[in-house]
């Protein structure tokens, strides 16, 4: 039977398909399970979809969106208040996430299954790399390089530790145990080693050299300068180790990962409901991306602009770089691998703690120095060595974890204590003032 073109059912596209088959159109390959069965944009539906988000964890966030009008509000009308500011921001930055973390979802859905992921992935890194660029570019006398330092390494933490312990912990409450490929899990903890070990070189050594116990014939500022050099090059390093994770997954193995993340889709508890789930049109999914981009930027640049402020107030420089920052660039992505892990779909909960912990080691950092290079300042990779140790310790740590293919509460729950013990830690660590002028 051929429809008339222009007919009402030519443009209706089914929301439900107990067997959702695959269509191309043009760069997307769109599963059935992510069509929305609708064209365009309806405000209200739109709206409406993007309320209830995806799990419920997720819909109660967006009650904080009143926060994000005022925050922009008491910016300009009392920019004196700097500890509202930036507290207001802070929390106003969690439903602009979780709406870019929504949207990408959706997006995600419409693509074949490895690159939505990543895509999804790299969506959400574009809060930190938002946050980046605004240090960077108020950074003054190299006052903020230790929060960009210590935020690219509590980043990591953060996924590591806090969002993979969850997910173990809560994937495991209702279960014995999880399982998840192989595949996974041994490519993103070697890329996470290798990481860890191309952050902990210029770390390792600056300490070796500025030793009181180490005669050598090199000044501070010579030191600095060759540190710094010895940073810039391994930030190159790990952009190329960037391609090839990504050439990994997207080229040559990517049938591996498509299998696994649509084995694990059928293993969602709330498929049947997810799939009769309202989504997001293609249009609509752009929308939302823009918006909450802009809402992200906003508060990005109003909290960056009280952080001097705030440590001015006692807050080590440390804690906020390590601790508060990730937490809420992060919050979007956390949310998301939480509910996955809920519903027994953990390898793509693990796609979501361990991808975004690459991408901030292989990315993200090294964008971060280059950009710096090519501005004039002087951020390099030289960590403070506590961090970076805690940083390798922890990658070990999840490591071995993974080694076996399984998971349970145990497990996330001692990932969450370790989090929760560096945190405390970084709160009493004072900032250590470089010799020789700004930090490499």
């Amino acid at each position: 039977m051929h429809v008339a073109v222009g007919s009402q059912d030519s443009t209706v596209l089914p929301t439900h398909n107990k067997q959702p088959r695959k269509r191309h159109y043009g760069l997307f390959r769109i599963d059935t399970a992510g069509e929305s069965g609708r064209t365009g944009i309806h405000p209200v539906h739109f709206l409406r979809v993007c309320l209830r988000s995806t799990c419920t964890l997720s819909m109660l966030v967006n009650v904080l969106w009143p926060f994000v009008p005022a925050a922009i509000a008491i910016h300009f009308a009392r920019p004196d208040l700097h500890v509202w500011v930036f507290a207001l921001n802070y929390i106003a930055m969690v439903p602009s996430a979780n709406l870019l973390g929504f949207a990408g979802g959706e997006l995600a859905k419409k693509l074949p299954k490895v690159f939505g992921v990543l895509l999804e992935t790299t969506l959400s890194s574009v809060v930190e790399i938002v946050l980046f660029m605004v240090l960077i570019h108020n950074d003054r006398n190299g006052d903020l390089i230790p929060v960009i330092q210590a935020a690219i390494l509590g980043s990591v933490l953060a996924n590591l530790l806090l969002c993979l312990g969850l997910c173990f912990f809560f994937g495991g409450i209702t279960r014995e145990e999880q399982s998840f490929h192989e595949a996974v899990s041994e490519v993103g903890s070697g890329l996470l080693l290798v990481a860890g070990f191309g952050l902990l070189i210029p770390s390792a050594f600056y300490s070796a050299l500025s030793s009181s116990s180490t005669h050598t014939q090199i000044t501070p500022a010579q030191l600095n300068q060759s540190t710094l050099i010895i940073s810039r090059a391994t930030a190159v390093i790990l952009l190329v180790a960037f391609l090839m994770y990504l050439f990994y997954n997207l080229h040559s193995h990517h049938s591996i990962f498509d299998e696994v993340l649509e084995f694990d889709e059928h293993q969602d508890e709330d498929r049947e409901k997810e799939l009769k789930r309202a989504k997001l049109t293609l249009v609509e999914c752009f929308i939302a991306i823009a918006a909450s981009l802009a809402c992200v930027c906003m508060s990005a640049v109003f909290l960056v602009e009280e952080i001097e402020h705030i440590v001015d107030r006692g807050v080590s420089d440390n804690f906020v770089g390590l601790i508060l920052v990730p937490l809420v660039e992060k919050a979007a992505e956390h949310l998301t691998a939480i509910d996955e892990a809920w519903d027994n779909q953990i390898n793509f909960a693990l796609f979501h703690c361990l991808g975004p912990s690459i991408q901030t080691a292989l990315l993200n950092a090294p964008l971060a120095v280059i950009v710096g290079w090519g501005l004039g300042k002087d951020l390099g990779l030289n960590f403070e060595i506590f961090m970076i140790v805690l940083v390798v310790l922890s990658i070990l740590v999840v490591g071995n974890f993974l080694r076996d293919g399984k998971s349970n509460y145990l497990e996330g729950g001692l990932c969450v204590l370790v989090y929760v013990i560096i945190a405390v830690s970084t709160w009493y660590y004072p900032q250590i003032e470089p010799q020789g002028g700004s930090d490499a």
